[in-house]
């Protein structure tokens, strides 16, 4: 079967899609963690969803439009944080992605050196030039090999963006399964 990236046609892609809508479907699938499973069940996810995901002719399909399966039947033990292993991990400058919507942010607090990058700006956001993910987060962007722990209000978009992180290449990359939920249970949250 043709792939993507060699320009043949498959099964539910766009004809002719151009180098960036392949790349872009590569870099989201292309990459998943090392666990065979979650590449298999990733490539799954996209063969079930169809042309449904193609918009425009020839364009590729929004990250964000994408289900990438949990890692859940891969190593869940490792891949999730508790509430006293994040504040072990914040003491030795761990980056903490809250991905909660920014009103959520507004209305409950945040947990104390976390940044805010919603769930539907993350695979953009990891994708960014350093400078302008610098600009618009005012953290620097983490290196692929760099420890990061996604957070949200209690565990399912924050499972979603260790998926997304670790299909773009992310290494070494974690989920407080609690949130924010189990923090504000533990520490008053820090109000914006």
């Amino acid at each position: 079967m043709p792939s993507l990236q060699s320009g043949g046609r498959r099964r539910g892609g766009p004809q002719g899609a151009g180098r960036a809508g392949r790349a872009g479907v590569a870099a989201i699938f292309g990459r998943m963690a090392a666990c065979g499973w979650c590449r298999c069940r990733a490539v799954l996810a996209l063969r079930a969803a169809g042309s449904s995901l193609w918009g425009r002719r020839g364009a590729a399909p929004e990250p964000r439009a994408l289900h990438v399966p949990s890692p859940s039947l891969c190593s869940e033990r490792e891949s999730s944080v508790s509430y006293q292993e994040l504040k072990d991990l914040k003491k030795a400058n761990v980056l903490h992605i809250d991905v909660r919507e920014r009103w959520e942010i507004e209305r409950d607090g945040k947990i104390p050196a976390s940044v805010n990058i919603p769930l539907n700006e993350l695979v953009e956001a990891l994708q960014m030039n350093p400078a302008d993910f610098k600009e618009q987060y005012n953290q620097k962007m983490p290196a692929k090999s760099d420890h990061v722990v996604f957070s949200c209000f209690a565990g399912t978009r924050s499972r979603q963006a260790l998926s997304f992180a670790a299909s773009l290449g992310f290494s070494r990359v974690q989920h407080y399964a609690g949130g924010f939920e189990d923090w504000a249970k533990h520490e008053t949250p820090e109000k914006k």
